[in-house]
């Protein structure tokens, strides 16, 4: 199988890597991709030998060209926004791994959709942005759409065979997104006022970028993990439900009408997800350690506290509201998880400017990429002029 990733240098991109080099005999890479770490680019490069690599900047692509050239590769340079999209959309690519974090991955996932290539998605703002257009490419072109969020992977194993989206005649009942709590899960409304962003990348289980890790300590994270099953799974809000559970063993559970309750089980590894997106529908060696049960002796479940997680439930609103709500949400989240990094924004506030954001921008439809564009704007302009209005915020 030939793989180009997207985000090859970072955490799920390094996790890929990892697993095709226990395989260098079933995957070749085709293409790999880095927004400014040139250096770890590189040595990516060099053991892999892809035939393209891609960086944001003019500058880093001739600073890695240079690296590469001095080291004997051949691998070609390239850089910008539309060489993502045509190493993910090249002839000879079977899979593309869709890892780049944020709105900037929107493009070149949907260009591997447009191609009918296996999309790896990591990539959840895809789908929380422009879950209709998004899934209406993959449905035109033939793709083959499969998850990479732990989560979501762990529900695509657990539904039955064939799941086409129906979930009454695959007699699904619920499907139940498990979310570790994140570092703050029993903190109090004190506490969660004296936030650093230090403490909020410093998740408990799972090992992930700082944009990430601070919409897990928010849960904004897991909020946009329902918006994703929604399209994923052609499910309703109502029918997607978040359980809190501390140890990240169960990733996820399905509920059927007939009482069984399937789950997949793991130690918090995303070499496993990713193995299997790869591998699928065989099974391969991740590198991840069994699961000791015995190691593990107690399994928690709560019900997510809304109060200390309104981010969470901000995401149900988005969803419900349909249209353009969850693209505004989306890029209001990035911005004020930018601000809350910068130290300009407490980590409260997070929720606040988000909120004041959904509340500002009239909702509309979204019938095309254009508009997703636009809606994704329009949140990022009203979230920085709302933060502008509050004032900087010192966390």
């Amino acid at each position: 199988m030939k793989l180009t990733v997207l985000g090859a240098t970072g955490s799920i991109g390094v996790s890929t890597l990892d697993v095709v080099a226990r395989h260098p005999d079933r995957f070749e890479v085709v293409a790999l991709t880095g927004h400014s770490r040139v250096d770890v680019l590189a040595a990516q490069c060099l053991q892999f030998r892809p035939a393209f690599a891609v960086v944001g900047a003019a500058s880093d692509a001739q600073r890695l060209e240079l690296l590469l050239k001095n080291a004997g590769s051949r691998t070609e340079v390239l850089h910008g926004a539309a060489a993502l999209s045509q190493v993910a959309s090249l002839p000879e690519v079977d899979a593309v791994m869709a890892a780049i974090v944020g709105a900037a991955g929107l493009p070149p996932t949907l260009a591997a959709a447009r191609a009918g290539k296996r999309v790896l998605l990591a990539n959840k703002e895809a789908l929380v942005m422009a879950g209709a257009v998004f899934m209406a490419e993959v449905k035109h072109a033939g793709a083959v759409l499969l998850p990479i969020d732990s989560e979501h992977n762990a529900v695509f194993q657990s539904m039955p065979y064939a799941y086409a989206g129906d979930m009454a005649r695959g007699g699904v009942r619920r499907i139940l997104l498990t979310a570790s709590g994140g570092p703050f899960r029993t903190a109090s409304h004190q506490v969660l006022t004296q936030v650093t962003p230090e403490q909020a990348v410093a998740h408990p289980n799972w090992v992930m970028g700082r944009k990430i890790s601070v919409d897990s300590a928010t849960m904004m994270n897991k909020g946009l993990e329902v918006i994703e099953a929604h399209w994923l799974f052609n499910a309703p809000a109502d029918r997607i439900q978040v359980v809190i559970h501390p140890q990240s063993v169960i990733h996820s559970l399905v509920d059927y009408e007939d009482g069984s309750v399937l789950a997949q089980l793991g130690n918090p590894d995303m070499r496993t997800p990713i193995a299997h997106a790869l591998a699928w529908p065989q099974r391969i060696d991740s590198g991840v350690a069994p699961l000791d049960l015995f190691a593990v002796a107690q399994l928690n479940f709560e019900r997510p506290d809304l109060a200390r997680f309104p981010c969470l439930d901000l995401a149900y609103r988005a969803l419900r509201a349909e249209g353009n709500a969850a693209a505004v949400l989306n890029a209001a989240n990035e911005v004020a998880v930018a601000a809350f990094l910068e130290r300009r924004l407490s980590f409260l506030g997070i929720a606040e400017l988000i909120a004041a954001t959904l509340d500002a921008v009239p909702q509309a439809a979204l019938p095309d990429l254009a508009a997703v564009l636009e809606a994704d704007r329009q949140g990022r302009t009203m979230a920085t002029e709302i933060l502008a209005r509050l004032g900087a915020r010192s966390a």
